[in-house]
């Protein structure tokens, strides 16, 4: 049996997040709805017509697949090109980053938390772009 590339795994984990927080969003406004305090059409799209852990899950969900595209684009390619080995020491550590980012968003908008939200934001920005740099440098 073969084992996956640890940026395959990342790849695969960040779309497993994705889908955990959209499941969580859907469970939340499915609660709403059930329970009879919003109408199923009476959404607003940015989460700004809910509870403030309902605003920040919204966000945190959006922010996940904002930032889908670029890492996917940087993974696909290195898979493409046969050089996940450059990506594999750092791949994980994206992946645990922006889980910790999700995680704090939903926990928090104290100042303090949303300082070391945008700390890990700035460690997967910093990957990808230390990538981008060895993908098209090799």
């Amino acid at each position: 049996m073969d084992t996956m590339s640890s940026t395959a795994t990342a790849l695969i984990g960040f779309g497993a997040w994705q889908l955990v927080l959209t499941f969580a969003l859907a469970m939340y406004r499915t609660t709403l709805v059930q329970t009879g305090r919003k109408a199923a059409n009476d959404f607003a799209p940015d989460g700004s017509d809910v509870s403030e852990f309902g605003q920040r899950l919204t966000r945190a969900r959006d922010n996940c697949y904002e930032n889908l595209p670029v890492f996917a684009a940087l993974v696909t390619g290195a898979i493409l090109a046969g050089k996940t080995a450059l990506l594999d020491p750092l791949a994980m550590t994206l992946l645990y980053a922006r889980v910790a980012q999700s995680v704090t968003h939903l926990a928090s908008t104290s100042v303090p938390a949303i300082f070391v939200r945008f700390g890990f934001y700035l460690a997967q920005l910093g990957i990808m772009l230390w990538w981008a740099r060895l993908l098209l440098g090799s």
